[in-house]
């Protein structure tokens, strides 16, 4: 229910009070931090008024009285709620003083954190606006990381395995996609390779360092279920392909051939039954950190 840019208006027939949102920057932070708070309400879609990119005082001044003046024409209360995002000291205390000087709601998202960490680390804020959007390498970083993530999935471009900060191996239906997605959003070049049973793996996974592979391993029934779930809605063609690729005894024979390749590569086996994507990869990160540290300042 966010408006548009500039609008001047009362379309809000809800019980619950427009947003007005005052950023120097694009005021994504606080149209998060409105939703998730009007969420405990009820409103997990609050009608919502932004002006962005401030850059002096009187932009906000004009936008605020012209803003509560509509509300008074149409009979609305006219004690706006002012979620605002300001790096610049002065501009904030003139904001407050506004507010309070007009009976609006003024709710200060960034002053307080920002002074809390100043306190707290002894440094002095750069107070840019809109730093954190900033495009720097970290960002071109995480774009690469991806992108290698996304051609190396499901085994495709061995050769460039020893290349990968993170190597995942796993049989079929192990989560193995999933969780390289999670680790190339965090910027780590992440591959993963299928094991699937009689055949061999890409000779490439010899030449990685052990320290940088990961097999993912579950329980046989765990498995099963999966599988099952996953050729159910496939009509007949399930129902013949199921024999052996969710019988449990194939299944326990893949889990093994894969098993026996994991402690023949020497890699850290991680159970990946009964926990999130999010969790499993976290745990594998925290193995590779301890291993690569140098690797991870250098990604953050």
């Amino acid at each position: 229910m966010a408006s548009n840019e500039g609008f001047i208006g009362v379309n809000n027939d809800t019980p619950f009070p427009t947003i007005h949102i005052v950023s120097d920057s694009l005021g994504a932070t606080a149209h998060s931090l409105a939703r998730a708070a009007a969420g405990q309400f009820g409103y997990s879609d609050p009608y919502i008024e932004t002006l962005p990119k401030v850059r002096s005082f009187n932009e906000i001044a004009s936008f605020l009285a012209k803003h509560q003046e509509s509300h008074r024409a149409k009979g609305k209360p006219d004690d706006l709620v002012v979620f605002y995002t300001l790096v610049d000291d002065e501009m904030r205390h003139l904001m407050q003083a506004f507010c309070d000087e007009r009976g609006m709601h003024a709710v200060d998202l960034m002053g307080g954190p920002i002074s809390a960490l100043e306190k707290a680390s002894g440094l002095e804020a750069s107070r840019d606006p809109g730093l954190m959007r900033t495009v720097d390498q970290n960002y071109f970083r995480r774009i690469a990381a991806m992108e290698f993530t996304v051609e190396h999935d499901d085994g495709r471009n061995p050769q460039d395995l020893p290349d990968a900060d993170i190597v995942l191996l796993g049989v079929s239906r192990s989560s193995k996609t999933p969780i390289s997605i999670y680790m190339g959003m965090e910027g780590y070049k992440v591959a993963n390779v299928p094991l699937a049973l009689g055949t061999e793996p890409p000779k490439e996974i010899y030449d990685c360092d052990p320290s940088r592979i990961f097999g993912l391993m579950t329980t046989p029934d765990v498995l099963v279920g999966i599988r099952q779930r996953r050729l159910g809605g496939s009509g007949r063609i399930a129902s013949m392909v199921a024999a052996s690729y969710a019988e449990p005894e194939m299944v326990y024979q893949d889990l093994e051939e894969a098993r026996a390749l994991m402690r023949k590569l020497g890699c850290i086996v991680i159970r990946t039954d009964n926990k999130a994507v999010e969790e499993t990869a976290q745990e594998i990160l925290r193995y590779f950190e301890l291993a690569h540290p140098l690797q991870k300042s250098a990604i953050e």
